[in-house]
């Protein structure tokens, strides 16, 4: 049986927002992306030097006076950009209520050219050709080649960052993607805001990156993991600029105080069998029907005529996926939602990892493996056995291996960022380090 889970999500939501910030109260107009409908917040006050550029009605939302401006920069490639994006947007508005208005913003999209304005639906095609994203990826790696490639993209389309930055009157930039970090960064160079705007990197890769996410320019990098800080050093950071806090998480999530049998409930799930999550990433990708599959045999007790478990498949954007789900008889109770390996690790489930995207997943594999909190094997059959094995005969094997995902978790990481922008932001004239030698060649004309 397949249920829809698009009515049950707006209670959970109002559940969430009540656990976190009391009283169920409601900060947000509808967005399309957030997982409670967030809107990304207006416009502030202007920065020294700068003029009034926007009204009320040209941005569409409401001032808060005397609130400082944050432009986070991303891009809908992959669903864990927005997600970090969104999650910062919260945990600003969480710890510092209206002192500061948060724009979440792909200015690529809404200002660039192609192929800027194109790289979501490039992103799907090569991903759907793994060949092809494994030689993107790695042919894209050495410094000169990302570099002449992002230096061609700033000469065309540098004005129109330009205009893109500007209307959002940051006083704080943070880019959540390898891409939104150059081209931004010689612009504040250009018109000489850099020593009053600090620029930071939060990097949403867990262990493998691409070189692009270290710019030896901004003025922090925040790291997910030890390994990703080692990257950062390797390329050229100073230690000063490198911080280590975790993949951020949406507040609604990290700090939900939920009650399981409620949820249990409210989604229609059984009270009583465990539940297997099955995720796909943000595009549903890989061999999630295969493994929903293998899953429903193995979860079902032939003998006894009944189900063992019940599984809980995350479609992500992946309507093909639902689609093909939701058509077929299940044995097994199976139902569509979003969800991240960070997420499980907070909340102390092992993970079965069983593919990952060539180049920036496949450090993946190692950070659950070799830190006792879950199992890798691409084989659908076999991840279905080894389920059905931790909810049988191995249960002690799946308690220890919750255990060492509480202990990776990082719960706390999307605070203790916005709790050091901040910081940083107080501080006189946090530089962004920016080498002329990155710069000397471009002209820039308003």
């Amino acid at each position: 049986m397949v249920i829809s889970v698009a009515t049950p999500w707006r209670s959970i939501r109002d559940a969430v927002l009540g656990g976190v910030l009391g009283g169920g109260r409601q900060l947000y107009q509808p967005q399309r992306y957030a997982f409670y409908h967030g809107a990304a917040g207006g416009g502030g006050l202007t920065m020294d030097g700068l003029v009034d550029v926007l009204s009320e009605e040209a941005t569409g939302v409401s001032r808060i006076k005397g609130a400082k401006n944050v432009l986070i920069l991303m891009s809908d490639t992959g669903g864990g950009h927005r997600a970090s994006a969104e999650a910062l947007r919260d945990a600003f508005r969480l710890e510092f209520g209206s002192a500061y208005q948060v724009f979440v913003r792909d200015l690529g999209k809404e200002y660039g050219g192609w192929p800027l304005n194109d790289m979501e639906r490039s992103y799907k095609f090569m991903i759907r050709h793994m060949r092809l994203w494994k030689m993107a990826f790695h042919g894209t790696s050495p410094r000169w080649v990302h570099g002449m490639y992002l230096a061609a993209l700033a000469y065309f389309y540098a004005n129109e960052v330009v205009a893109g930055i500007m209307r959002y009157k940051p006083d704080i930039i943070i880019s959540v993607h390898p891409l939104m970090q150059h081209i931004p960064l010689w612009v504040l160079r250009w018109q000489s805001m850099h020593p009053k705007v600090p620029f930071v990197t939060v990097i949403t890769d867990l262990n493998t990156c691409h070189p692009t996410w270290f710019h030896h320019g901004v003025t922090r990098c925040y790291c997910p993991s030890a390994e990703v800080a080692k990257r950062a050093l390797l390329r050229g950071l100073e230690p000063s600029q490198v911080r280590v806090f975790g993949l951020p998480i949406r507040p609604s999530f990290c700090r939900a105080e939920l009650d399981k049998n409620e949820l249990r409930t409210e989604l229609q799930l059984d009270p009583e069998l465990p539940a297997v999550l099955l995720m796909g990433g943000g595009e549903g990708m890989g061999p999630v029907e295969e493994t929903a599959t293998a899953l429903s045999k193995e979860l079902y007790d032939y003998r006894r005529r009944r189900p063992i478990g019940q599984i809980v498949v995350v479609c992500g954007r992946n309507k093909v996926l639902q689609s093909t789900l939701q058509s077929q008889r299940w044995k097994v109770l199976v139902k569509a939602g979003p969800g991240t390996i960070a997420e499980a690790l907070i909340r102390g489930l092992p993970i079965i990892l069983n593919d990952f995207i060539p180049g920036q997943e496949v450090g993946n594999v190692p950070y659950v493996v070799d830190n006792g909190a879950g199992v890798f094997t691409k084989d659908p059959r076999e991840a279905a056995r080894q389920v059905s094995r931790w909810f049988s005969t191995d249960v002690h094997e799946l308690k220890r291996y919750s255990r060492n995902a509480l202990k990776l978790a990082q719960p706390e990481a999307v605070f203790d960022i916005v709790k050091d922008i901040h910081k940083l932001h107080k501080q006189p004239a946090a530089v962004t380090r920016i080498p002329y030698s990155l710069t000397s060649s471009f002209t820039c004309h308003i």
